[in-house]
């Protein structure tokens, strides 16, 4: 069991100080994004906001951070510490930065890829920038060891009082199949840092460095206190959920989860024993993954309106079974953790709060990033172009609301690569993009729909790595709410046909859902299906004219307002009040 607990700080500063203080950590972290967004060369990055950053006080807890990836920012205190072990405090200086992306070294999953700066002021260390990016290509792909995942770097000193490692820039732009990006990504994470040192500086010459150290002290305290309250909102009890990826690639059967939480008092704990073992497979979560995954959970439940920061894990207690697949040790894969491990993580959390806050919880979500990398070649050059997207699904509906269509799993809030720029960057055509009828997860508020995405390869193409879930049965519901549509991964030949390679196929027969190596022939398509979220209370409670308004929007068929929902309609789509009134009682008294 890991439990943080620092203690209380005595409040010093006033109200005014205090509130200034904590907006300017908010503040120095947007400024960090959008320079790292503005400079950055990898669509990944500047188009799909793939990316976090975060300051931290001297003792490496999580000050301030931007709204980018949840599932990195708690994890990249593990990366930041990992990197002080390797180069302590006192070896540093102004300009020096770490770099890693070793997933047993403090980080995740090898593509993301974190820089570590140290902050002087009057040469006292004031606290630490960190920027994590998720890289477009580092090598590797699928596999069942993390040697195959690509290049994996310990804690490196990168930078050396300003100075830049050429030698060791050299050696990853080598292990890439994009070096045209590196050092532009680079230099986009450090100016990223540098951004932070000077905002820290102009605070630090305004208010002191030791008032600016006191409002770190006091922000802290002031989330944890709001935690607190939050967790005592919630009826002390012990909730229970499981959830489960598909498949880990490798074999056929399902790689689950088990989820306890006990809420006591002002405390809670979540404990993951009776999780499966290690899996073969590249789904494998290490500690700082699982954790952070946690953390970004339970904070849409514990008081969102309270600063982003490690204030709240104090009032979290962690049990994560080592050899587990949610505490994996070397050599176990890990590719998928962050886009697969985690929204598993976050569905079966609010299927346990489901138990204890009915009314608050919302259903899950696709509960997946759906994230993908393939290469493409140019027909006529030969040039060979790697591209990765991340097709959306729909979230689940809430206690008073219908799910969010095609919007990002809460692991992350990335975008889609837009069809414009892919068109323009790479040999490939989007041939489709749009919303998927009957995705959505009925209930009597439903989840919102997934999206039918078709890329076509202009020359050759490659799937090297692509992961989804809920191809057995969909996302789950909550309070009577019903599953959503399966996900499907095809192929499309030139001809039309469309091929199952992940997930159900029309004849019965399911095909593993995490794929690699998978060819395309030039005029060939990758198609994909993700599904929307679970539904939110009983579908025979939804209002009949929202069923009606959701199949003239084709967000819903006629066929599944009648079998889902009980709701009969007209020729011209509107309700049937006397027949849908003794269709619900016939489907109430089946039930």
């Amino acid at each position: 069991m890991t439990t943080i607990n620092t203690g209380s700080a005595q409040r010093l500063l006033d109200p005014i100080t205090f509130e200034v203080l904590r907006r300017s950590f908010e503040y120095t972290c947007e400024r960090m994004s959008l320079v790292l967004q503005k400079a950055s060369f990898s669509p990944i990055i500047y188009d799909m906001v793939d990316y976090s950053n975060a300051i931290f006080d001297p003792d490496v807890n999580l000050i301030g951070q931007t709204a980018n990836c949840p599932v990195h920012i708690a994890a990249m205190h593990f990366s930041a510490r990992a990197s002080l072990k390797r180069f302590p405090i006192e070896e540093l200086g102004p300009d020096d930065v770490i770099i890693l992306n070793d997933p047993y070294d403090g980080g995740t999953h090898t593509p993301d890829v974190t820089m570590t700066m140290p902050i002087f002021y009057k040469d006292a260390l004031l606290g630490f920038a960190v920027s994590r990016a998720h890289w477009t290509d580092v090598g590797g792909g699928f596999d069942t060891h993390i040697a195959g995942e690509g290049l994996r770097l310990p804690p490196l000193m990168l930078y050396k009082g300003g100075k830049p490692n050429t030698e060791l820039i050299s050696i990853i732009k080598n292990g890439t199949r994009t070096p045209q990006y590196i050092e532009g990504d680079i230099q986009a994470q450090l100016g990223a840092l540098r951004a932070a040192r000077d905002e820290f500086i102009r605070l630090a010459d305004k208010y002191g460095a030791d008032v600016v150290q006191q409002g770190m002290r006091e922000v802290l305290d002031y989330t944890q206190q709001m935690t607190r309250e939050a967790i005592s909102r919630i009826p002390d009890g012990v909730y229970e959920a499981n959830d489960y990826v598909d498949s880990d690639g490798f074999t056929d059967d399902p790689v689950r989860l088990h989820v306890k939480l006990t809420v006591s008092g002002d405390r809670i704990g979540v404990d993951f024993t009776g999780s499966d073992p290690i899996a073969i497979g590249p789904i494998n979560s290490p500690y700082a993954n699982t954790a952070s995954a946690v953390y970004y959970s339970l904070k849409f439940f514990l008081n969102p309106e309270a600063p982003a920061n490690a204030g709240m894990y104090r009032q979290i207690d962690l049990t994560i079974p080592e050899n587990t697949w949610l505490n994996p040790h070397w050599p176990a894969p890990t590719l998928g953790c962050t886009t697969v491990a985690s929204s598993k993580i976050t569905a079966a959390i609010w299927m346990a709060l489901a138990q204890a806050i009915p009314d608050r919880i919302v259903a899950p979500t696709c509960s997946d990033a759906n994230w993908f990398v393939a290469s493409a070649t140019d027909p006529t050059t030969g040039e060979l172009h790697v591209f990765t997207d991340l097709p959306a699904g729909g979230w689940g509906g809430t206690p008073a609301h219908d799910g969010m269509h095609v919007t990002m799993d809460p692991l992350g809030n990335c975008q889609n690569l837009p069809a414009e720029i892919a068109e323009l960057l790479f040999p490939i055509r989007y041939n489709a993009y749009e919303m998927r009828t009957d995705s959505a997860g009925a209930g009597r508020y439903r989840g919102g729909v997934g999206v039918h995405v078709e890329v076509e390869f202009l020359g050759r193409g490659e799937m090297i790595w692509m992961e989804c879930s809920r191809t057995r049965e969909g996302s789950p519901g909550v309070n009577g709410g019903l599953h959503s549509a399966r996900q499907r991964q095809m192929r499309k030949n030139s001809n039309g046909q469309l091929e199952t390679i992940g997930g159900l196929a029309d004849d019965g027969t399911w095909r593993p859902q995490m794929l690699g190596g998978i060819q395309f022939q030039p005029g060939e398509s990758f198609v994909f299906e993700s599904t929307g979220g679970g539904g939110w209370g009983d579908p025979l409670s939804r209002d009949p004219e929202l069923v009606a308004q959701d199949v003239r929007d084709d967000i819903i068929s006629k066929e599944q307002a009648v079998n889902l929902y009980g709701v009969m309609l007209t020729a011209d789509f509107t309700v049937d009040q006397q027949a849908t009134k003794i269709k619900r009682t016939e489907v109430r008294h089946k039930s």
